[in-house]
Formats: C-alpha cells, sequence, structure tokens
C-alpha cells in the first residue's frame, strides 16, 4: 500500500492513499453478459485543499482518478456519473461547484502517472476501442459531513444493461408523472465503500479503506 503525501506552500495540502484498482468486464452481474461493459481502473480518493481565487481559508476536495478502456467490441457512449452518498445522507454529486482549478492541479500532481488526465467534460461522449483510446480522468467531490465516518462511491455509465421496475406507491389515482412515476429505471452501477476511521476532530487527516465492491442495479 503506497501512501502518497504532499504538501504545498498556503493553498495546497495534499494526503492520499492510493490502491490501484482494475475492474474487469467480466466482473458482472446475471444478465450483465448481453450487454457492453468498459473496463475501469481507478484509484481510491485522495483528499486535496484549495483554496479558490478570493476565499480567506482553503477549500477541500476528495477525487478519484480513473481510466475507462473500451474492449467491448464496439465503439460506445461514455456518459458517466458519479455520486457519493455518507453514512449519514450527505449526498454529493462529482463536478458539482468545482473550480477550473481544482482539475489544473490534480492534472498536475499526476502528470507521471496520469499523463493524458483530462477534466470530465473533455472525456465524455464517443469512446472508441482499444488501449490507444482509453481516457483518463477523474471524479471530484466537494469534501462532506464531518459526522460520517462511511461512505460509497456509486458510478453508473460503464455499463449498457438496463432494467425497468415497477413502483411499488405508484397512485393509480393519480396521473403519471416525475412524481409519481409508474417504474423505475435502473443501470447495472458500480458501488464503492469505504470506511473514514476515526472522529470529527482526526478524521481530517484520516485515509479512507475501502471495504467492498460491487456491481449494483440502482
Amino acid at each position: 500500500m503506497a501512501i502518497r503525501q504532499k504538501s504545498m506552500a498556503c493553498a495546497w495540502v495534499v494526503c492520499a492513499v492510493v490502491f490501484a484498482t482494475h475492474v474487469s468486464a467480466q466482473e458482472v452481474i446475471p444478465g450483465a453478459a448481453k450487454a457492453w461493459q468498459l473496463d475501469i481502473e481507478f484509484e481510491d480518493p485522495q483528499r486535496i485543499s484549495f483554496r479558490l481565487p478570493g476565499d480567506a481559508t482553503p477549500t477541500t476536495y476528495w477525487y478519484v482518478l480513473y481510466r475507462v478502456t473500451n474492449n467491448t467490441g464496439r465503439d460506445v457512449q461514455f456518459m458517466p456519473s458519479a455520486r457519493l452518498l455518507t453514512d449519514t445522507l450527505d449526498k454529493i454529486h462529482a463536478g458539482d461547484n468545482i473550480h477550473p482549478n481544482v482539475y489544473r492541479r490534480i492534472a498536475a500532481l499526476h502528470k507521471n502517472d496520469f499523463p493524458f488526465f483530462a477534466k470530465p467534460s473533455k472525456v465524455t461522449g464517443l469512446l472508441l476501442q482499444g488501449e490507444q483510446n482509453a481516457r483518463s480522468s477523474a471524479w471530484v467531490f466537494r469534501t462532506f459531513d464531518k459526522a460520517a465516518n462511511s461512505f460509497t462511491i456509486f458510478v453508473s455509465g460503464l455499463s449498457g444493461l438496463i432494467d425497468r421496475i415497477p413502483n411499488p406507491v405508484f397512485d393509480t389515482k393519480s396521473p403519471e408523472s416525475d412524481d409519481n412515476p409508474r417504474s423505475f429505471v435502473r443501470r447495472l452501477t458500480l458501488a464503492i465503500d469505504y470506511l473514514l476511521p476515526g472522529d470529527e476532530n482526526t478524521r481530517a487527516a484520516a485515509t479512507p479503506r475501502r471495504t467492498n465492491r460491487k456491481w449494483v442495479m440502482r
């Protein structure tokens, strides 16, 4: 287990533990074999603090570096979405309110191991086949509730497997709407669970420990 800790003047503090992980397209749930699935390699969440222009204090972010490769046998649309959910029900979408300078700094920090890093908007779209067309980026989240001691990152858009299930509380006496859907669409989603040890006073320097990784329909 390689621990990376880097300190930079004033605005930047990086504390990270890195676990290189490869998720094979063969690791699927029943029914997924008939759908395309991309190969994803990722590193566990790293923490970075950055003083945004005009701010008096640094803002803390978590980011997950990844590389995605299309070995499906056909070109596919890559439209990923990542969300972080804590045990305190704090939900954060990757990319929400992230200053462009954050992506620039991540790219600079990882220029050797992720030389082709690009911000998320540059890696979405048609993903051609083969290792030579692999794309690298990061899902970036603003920091979450200090009371949380565990969290899960959900990543969708890695597979074409989709199903539909009925809404058990659908009101047949009311018209179908966004608030009263007849059914729900679910997608094959990668779920990665982490434990953040310590208490509210020590978690600011704690390293997240991965406890599980699984595929779910969500």
